[in-house]
């Protein structure tokens, strides 16, 4: 079955860290550019983060730049995303998705993806 799978969420208090894996079943990744999406309660999905299938290009949203780092591993067949600083405002459903046409910009929730995951819940609060 060809699919995303997000991993790592979980509760955490502000300031801390969590990482997240995406992980591909029945395709490679090294041919995807992957991007990172969130949403919250009441919120609009937003492009957090994303990486070009060479991993040579990144993109941050404003809100998360310095604090959060994408990175691709083809040899596990997986993307990271690493989240330091932590912030209450950084609560909600993270998904990540990927495209072979795309090369990773715009990072924007409103493309069409070939893939998306089921998302993994991150909540951040004391």
């Amino acid at each position: 079955q060809l699919q995303l799978v997000e991993s790592g969420g979980g509760l955490v208090q502000p300031g801390g860290s969590l990482r997240l894996s995406c992980a591909a079943s029945g395709f490679s990744l090294r041919y995807y550019a992957i991007g990172w999406l969130r949403q919250a309660p009441g919120k609009e999905r937003e492009g957090v983060s994303c990486i070009s299938s060479s991993g040579a290009r990144t993109y941050y949203a404003d809100s998360v730049k310095g604090r959060f780092t994408i990175s691709k591993d083809n040899a596990k067949n997986t993307v990271y995303l690493q989240m330091n600083s932590l912030e209450p405002e950084d609560t909600a459903v993270y998904y990540c998705v990927a495209d072979r046409s795309w090369d990773g910009s715009p990072c924007s929730p409103n493309l069409e993806y070939d893939f998306r995951g089921q998302g993994t819940q991150v909540i951040v609060s004391s």
